[in-house]
């Protein structure tokens, strides 16, 4: 416990290189995570409006806007795929903690970084698999926006690139044996 509080109280200055990096790097994630959730938070609030709009105009104006149900189906995919990589980042995804605390030290932090890794590589996949996927779609419209059919899997993409970087962050974290400050605080 010493160790690490001395650790702690090093000046920025005298810190390696090395370090520096690291905790430009964890800085940096933090910093996208805090962005993800501004950027998810301003979507809620456009899908509500445009949900808004929508039971306006087939309500009250007996004019149902048709663009509305599509952007608001875009929406719940930007809002969900980011928010749910800053959830990986800030620790808020499903996890089994209660079996990893019957474990000694060691072994529960390479098990804690073996699952950064399988989320790390989970994250690699799902980047590359929907972005093939955008590729595969994008000469098609979306109907009632006029826009590509691959906006609808570029959230997906950002979000397994952001649960890659996020996780590297989480296994630099443990390996420096430190905790990763949840985006939100």
């Amino acid at each position: 416990m010493l160790a690490s509080s001395q650790e702690q109280t090093v000046p920025a200055a005298r810190r390696d290189g090395a370090s520096r990096v690291l905790d430009a790097y964890t800085h940096g994630c933090r910093w996208i995570a805090r962005a993800c959730m501004w950027i998810s938070v301003a979507g809620l609030a456009c899908l509500i409006a445009a949900v808004g709009f929508q039971i306006f105009g087939r309500h009250v104006l007996n004019r149902t806007p048709t663009w509305a149900e599509s952007i608001a189906m875009l929406l719940v995919l930007y809002v969900t795929m980011l928010g749910a990589a800053v959830g990986v980042r800030d620790a808020g995804h499903i996890g089994f903690e209660s079996l990893l605390e019957l474990l000694p030290d060691g072994a529960k932090r390479r098990m804690q970084i073996l699952i950064h890794a399988l989320v790390f590589l989970f994250g690699v996949m799902m980047a590359w698999n929907c972005a093939i996927l955008a590729e595969s779609v994008s000469d098609y419209l979306i109907p009632n926006l006029g826009i590509s059919e691959g906006w609808k899997y570029i959230p997906a993409t950002l979000s397994g690139g952001l649960i890659a970087l996020f996780s590297i962050e989480h296994i630099v974290a443990l390996l420096r044996r430190q905790e990763v400050v949840p985006a939100w605080r």
